[in-house]
Formats: C-alpha cells, sequence, structure tokens
C-alpha cells in the first residue's frame, strides 16, 4: 500500500474520514482502489477489486496530483501575449463572445470542440450534445481517434458491433493460447498481466512486436516483424492454418461468411514469403498456428500495435480472420477482442464526442437515429449537423481558409499527441480563439487564449466504461479546491451564455447519465438499464442493457449470433500494403513510438508526479548497439532522431534485442522531445488512424544547436 497527500479534507457527503470505493484514473483496466482520507492531508491508495489484479506504479501514486502545487485553481485569460488570472464570469464571458462573433461572421462550423478518450461517459455525452445544439457545429471529435478508431471499425465490419473486450476480463484466466499483436500490457496495463498466467505457464503466450518488450520476454514465441508488415505477418499465420489442416470448417461454414474471398489473397502468402517480408520466420509461423489451433481455449487480442497505422483497419482485420479460421470468436472460452488504452476508451466512443457518432454507438447519418436523439435533447432532427472531420483532419483545418478559427479543448494535449506535432501547434497558434480545460497547465494549455480549471477523477462523480464493456462508477472522494469546476459545469455555463435554456444542459452527473441512458435505449451501445442505483450496489453490468427489470446486462457478446443481420460474421479480403513512408537511403531506420510504465497518455499528469517523473524524466531513443555505432553514438550519448516532418532529441538507450534496422522513442516528452515530431499523418481510408507506429528517420548526434 503506497499513500500519496492531498491538501484537502474528504468530502463531507461521503463522511469525512471514511473510505470511498472508486476506480483508477489511467488505463481501461480501470482497476478497483479505496480513497482514505486520513485526517486533512494524506490520501491512501489501495487495491480493491481483485478482478483487475491490483495496482501499478501509476495507480499507487495516483493520489499525488490531487495535492500537486502544478494544479489549476483559477481561470487565466491572455493579456498582451501573457496569460493572466481571471474571474469564471471574465472567462466565461470571454469565450461566449467571442463563439457567437466567429460564428456569426463565419458559421457555426467555424467553432470546433476536441474532447478525450478519459473523460466520463456524461462529459462525453454532453461535449456531442453541446457542440451539436449549443453550437451548432459537425466539427467535434475527440483524441480517441487515434487510439482504438481501426480496431472498432474493423470489428464493426467483422461482427456488426464493436466492444473493446465482448466477453469478460476473467474469462482469459482459463486461455490456454493467447496472441497479443502489437501489445504490452507488461508496461502500458500491467495488472492484465495475470489474467494470462495460465497460457503463460502452459507455453501458450505469442507476442507480436517488433522490440523484445517486458511483455515478448515473458512469452514462449516472439514474433518480431518489421514495422508496418503485421498484415503481412497475419496472413501468413493464416496460411499455415489452412495449409496444415488446422480450419474449422464446421464454424466457418456455419457462422461466418467471406471466407473464400480471405482465402484467394492469404493463399499467395505463404510463410516462406512472409518470412521475407517480415523477418519471422516460416517455422514460427507454423508455430504460431499450430498453438492457437490445439488450445482448448484461445484468444487472439490487438492493441496500438496493430492499429496505429495507414492500412490500421485491414491489419486488425486480418487478425480477425485468423480468429475466425480457428472457430474462435462467440465460443465460450476463446475469441478476438481488443485492448483499449485510455480509461474511458470504450465509453467515450459510444455516445456522441466522435465527428461520426451519435449516443448509443448511433451513426449520425443514419435518419432513425438523428430522430431519436433529437427527441430526447428536444430539437428537430433537422437541426442537428451532418458528419465532421475526424481528429487529425480537425486539426489540420484549424486556422485556414476552409476550417474552424475557434477550437475548445477537453481533456486531450494535441501539442504532444498528435501526429506531425509541430504543424499542429501552428494550426493551434492560427486561431481566432483557443479555449482549453484542463486541471494543470499542459503544453496545449500553455497556448491557449482562455484556459479553464476543471476537477479531476477524485473530486467528481461520473461513470466509465472499461475495456469489457462493462460500466463503472467512479465516485467522488474529495472536495475540489476553491475555484475549480466540472466539465458539465463549464458545459451548462457556456451553454447557457449562448442561449440554450439551462435545464437542457445539466450539471449533475447522474441527471446527465439518465438522460443519456434514453438517448442510447435501442442504439448499439444501449444503457438504458443502467442506473446509477444498480452500480452503487455493485452490479457488474455490461453493455448492451436493455431497459428491462433486472436484465443482468451482456457479459458475452455473439455466443449466438453475430451482430449482422444474418447473423453470420464476416471475413475481410484483405492484403498486405506496407508502410506508408518505408525507409530509403536518406531515411534508413524505421522510428517506431509507444507507452513505458511510469507515464501515460502525454505526460501531462504523470510528468508531475515526482516517483513516476524521477524514474522517466526524459525521452530517450532504444537502438541497437551496432546501429548506434554506425551513427558515431554510444549509450547515453545525446541524439537527434531525424525524419521527413522534423526532429526529435533523446539520450540514447543501446538494446541488444532491438532490430538493427529499427529505433524506438516513447511519446510522453514536451518540446524538442516530442516524439510525435517525426510520426507521420497519413490516414487509414476507414478510421482515419494516423500511421503513429512507423515512419522512416536517420539517427545522427545532437549537434550544439539542438543539445542547448
Amino acid at each position: 500500500m503506497r499513500a500519496a497527500t492531498s491538501t484537502r479534507p474528504a468530502d463531507a457527503g461521503n463522511g469525512v474520514g471514511a473510505a470511498v470505493d472508486t476506480h483508477c484514473p489511467y488505463c481501461a483496466l480501470q482497476c478497483g482502489m479505496t480513497l482514505s482520507p486520513a485526517g486533512r492531508a494524506s490520501v491512501r491508495v489501495r487495491p480493491r477489486d481483485p478482478s483487475a489484479g491490483g495496482l501499478c506504479q501509476k495507480g499507487w501514486t495516483a493520489a499525488a496530483l490531487l495535492g500537486s502545487p502544478a494544479r489549476l485553481t483559477t481561470p487565466l485569460v491572455r493579456d498582451g501575449g501573457t496569460l493572466r488570472p481571471a474571474s469564471w464570469d471574465e472567462a466565461l464571458g470571454l469565450v461566449a463572445r467571442r463563439i457567437k462573433e466567429i460564428a456569426a461572421e463565419r458559421g457555426p462550423d467555424a467553432v470546433a470542440v476536441f474532447g478525450g478518450g478519459g473523460l466520463t461517459n456524461e462529459k462525453a455525452y454532453l461535449i456531442g450534445k453541446f457542440a451539436r445544439v449549443a453550437l451548432g457545429t459537425s466539427q467535434v471529435d475527440y483524441n480517441g481517434r487515434f487510439c482504438m478508431s481501426s480496431a472498432a471499425a474493423a470489428a464493426h465490419r467483422a461482427f456488426g458491433l464493436d466492444r473493446g473486450l465482448p466477453f469478460p476480463l476473467a474469462d482469459l484466466e482459463g486461455a490456454d493460447a493467447v496472441l497479443l499483436a502489437g501489445a504490452n500490457p507488461a508496461e502500458t496495463m500491467p495488472p492484465f498481466l495475470s489474467h494470462l498466467r495460465r497460457a503463460m505457464d502452459a507455453g501458450g503466450l505469442i507476442v507480436v512486436d517488433p522490440r523484445r518488450t517486458p511483455t515478448a520476454e515473458r512469452a514462449a514465441l516472439h514474433l518480431a516483424p518489421a514495422p508496418g508488415t503485421d498484415l503481412a505477418l497475419a496472413l501468413g499465420i493464416l496460411h499455415a492454418a489452412v495449409a496444415d489442416g488446422r480450419l474449422d470448417h464446421a464454424y466457418v461454414a456455419g457462422r461466418t461468411t467471406g471466407f473464400e474471398e480471405a482465402w484467394r489473397v492469404a493463399a499467395a502468402w505463404w510463410p516462406e514469403r512472409v518470412e521475407r517480408v517480415t523477418g519471422v520466420a516460416a517455422a514460427d509461423q507454423r508455430r504460431a498456428a499450430a498453438i492457437l489451433s490445439e488450445a482448448a481455449s484461445a484468444y487472439v487480442l490487438t492493441a496500438r500495435g496493430a492499429e496505429q497505422h495507414a492500412t490500421g483497419v485491414d491489419t486488425v482485420g486480418a487478425w480477425i480472420n485468423l480468429a475466425l479460421a480457428l472457430g474462435l470468436p462467440g465460443r465460450l472460452g476463446s475469441g478476438w477482442g481488443c485492448l483499449t488504452g485510455q480509461g474511458n476508451g470504450q465509453g467515450g466512443r459510444e455516445h456522441g464526442q466522435k465527428a461520426d457518432q451519435l449516443p448509443g454507438y448511433r451513426r449520425i447519418d443514419d435518419p432513425a437515429a438523428r430522430a431519436h436523439v433529437a427527441r430526447v435533447w428536444g430539437v428537430e432532427p433537422s437541426t442537428l449537423p451532418g458528419p465532421g472531420r475526424s481528429a487529425f483532419e480537425l486539426l489540420d483545418a484549424l486556422g485556414t481558409s476552409g476550417g474552424p478559427s475557434a477550437l475548445l479543448v477537453f481533456g486531450s494535449n494535441p501539442v504532444v499527441s498528435a501526429p506531425q506535432s509541430a504543424r499542429v501547434a501552428d494550426r493551434l497558434a492560427a486561431l481566432d480563439l483557443l479555449v482549453v480545460a484542463d486541471i494543470v497547465l499542459s503544453e496545449t494549455a500553455r497556448a491557449a487564449d482562455v484556459v479553464l480549471p476543471i476537477t479531476q477523477w477524485a473530486e467528481e462523480d461520473g461513470t466509465l466504461t472499461n475495456l469489457e464493456g462493462r460500466v463503472l462508477l467512479r465516485r467522488r472522494a474529495l472536495t475540489p479546491p476553491p475555484g475549480v469546476r466540472t466539465d458539465l459545469e463549464v458545459l451548462h455555463d457556456l451553454a447557457v451564455r449562448l442561449g440554450q435554456p439551462p435545464e437542457r444542459f445539466p450539471t449533475d452527473p447522474e441527471t446527465v447519465f439518465t438522460e443519456l441512458r434514453a438517448a442510447s435505449e435501442g442504439g448499439p451501445a444501449d444503457y438504458s438499464g443502467v442506473t446509477w442505483d444498480r452500480l452503487r450496489a455493485g452490479e457488474r453490468l455490461q453493455w448492451p442493457v436493455p431497459r428491462q427489470p433486472g436484465h443482468p446486462g451482456t457479459p458475452r457478446l455473439f455466443l449466438d449470433r453475430f451482430a449482422h443481420p444474418d447473423g453470420r460474421a464476416r471475413f475481410a479480403a484483405v492484403d498486405h500494403r506496407g508502410p506508408a513512408e518505408p525507409p530509403d537511403e536518406e531515411f534508413p531506420l524505421y522510428a517506431i513510438t509507444g507507452r513505458v510504465l511510469q507515464h501515460y497518455q502525454s505526460g501531462a499528469q504523470t510528468r508531475r508526479v515526482e516517483e513516476l517523473r524521477a524514474a522517466v524524466p526524459e525521452a530517450y531513443v532504444e537502438v541497437h548497439p551496432d546501429t548506434a555505432r554506425r551513427a558515431g553514438l554510444r549509450d547515453g550519448a545525446a541524439a537527434a532522431v531525424v525524419g521527413r516532418r522534423g526532429r526529435v532529441l533523446a539520450t540514447v538507450r543501446c538494446v541488444p534485442s532491438m532490430r538493427p534496422d529499427v529505433v524506438f522513442l516513447p511519446f510522453h516528452f514536451p518540446g524538442a522531445q516530442r516524439a510525435n515530431l517525426v510520426t507521420n499523418p497519413a490516414l487509414d481510408p476507414v478510421s482515419r488512424m494516423p500511421e503513429f507506429k512507423v515512419c522512416a528517420v536517420r539517427l545522427s548526434p545532437a549537434g550544439e544547436r539542438e543539445a542547448q
């Protein structure tokens, strides 16, 4: 049990000194914890939910940020180039006035909103409603577009419905074999590994990753393809499974369609050909197929490494094809799933802050969906805008002649987290109005015209939906500091100033959730049967939960049929195309990006926790010793990782297990250490996911100019 300090007492409404059951503010596991206020000064954090496997280092230090001196407690307004303290009335008045002026001059789409996958369901829902009703804009999207959008699109295509894990997390504990494609949970969500013990003990853990990560170290079989060749590898393993007689003919015939078309592509990708493209031995491809097909219980799980490509939807589709060929999805004790990343990465993409969606996972271009949601909102369907730009396209259009000239940001730090981040910073600087609501002065907030201080996880009630589709109630444990407001209060106050009736934008999260239930009713992600009373009582509810008395929710999807009208899953005929920017003579190395154990997302929170910052204080670049030597570098040297769009400064870490053609950069650091200065904004044609995971670079010593 770790202790962290806070400067504020427990909320009297929860009982002074009383322990409050809540959930970790970081990844999509949403591990249970108890916050125990000790007098007026300290908060103790301990695991509460055994199903989540405990807390990682980020979790047990989470309370440290509650009393951080970096915390924002008063609005800031830019005055003569400097941010100065202001009253809430001045700050909100300025924002509302400028929004009205900009919209009157250029139309409602001149104002945009950018949300986040860590926001509660209530916030995600109200942001989408605020954008479309109070602003009348189609220009709303969120940073989850950078995380799970390719897996969501592939799952919709294959199964007719997307839920990260369409089965309970605990089901993995019975697995004899698990293939992780592009996942490093030992660092990104360490408690998850407790669910893989049986597979690890049985020699059934397969990890697909160009790096020998801490997760790969635990695997019986580590497949290390060249970056951007994951799809070819999936085709090779599928080919091996079919050629070696491992195809589940009865399942394919009875529960799927499209196998013949998919096989026509995979038939050309025999393992020896795949070995030449990926570097993964043909024997290892066949061994992977054997491990999965011979296991009584097997799962194929994908994550960001498979998704964050300009071919991400097809790559995930190829792994789903493999799972379907082996008869895994929709079978008790086996399946395919996506390891959702952000704390509310699942719920955040269900309730309307995404450019093409309305609450309940409804499509915004569906007339029936528009009519249903408009009725709940009390507006005419014709007043709702249509689909807007996706996340990077929205950021890239800011300040241009056809793009928005005002942006409101909630729960995101795109100056660090977006691809081609120098370009994004320039676009933000071109705006007539940038408003950022945050708990600290993030890199994006530093560029804002108005900064609004808002509550954080332990200071507010709200629900989140974890990676298994389970709706969780995160309880308020502390009174927020004076001068801080919730995001719901900010949206309410702005909506009223923009002419909306006060009752249309509630500030009480339970009231907002009740409205969300109605808006989601009958949709793919139906929350209508979920109530806060049921969550308070400890019920484990995984959507869909229809409005039927006592409906238990749906822990396991697809056991009887898939969500397509004919009840069958769809194979996808997908082919390998390779990375959008392969290495060449000028830029001979692949750069890949990812997380480290101690930090989360853009690092805006974790870099302010002393224990985490001390462990990993700055950016580094992992590189094979021979590659470093050829570049004139040694371990600990200052290096420049140079690409077509910029350069990243980082300290060299020589790692003998690295592929000689690959360098790795963590993406949590600001300024000249931003990994996203070099990443490629090439987009998947379906999901609009940028190609974060691979770009071409060269490595060189940092010159005096760069090092200063």
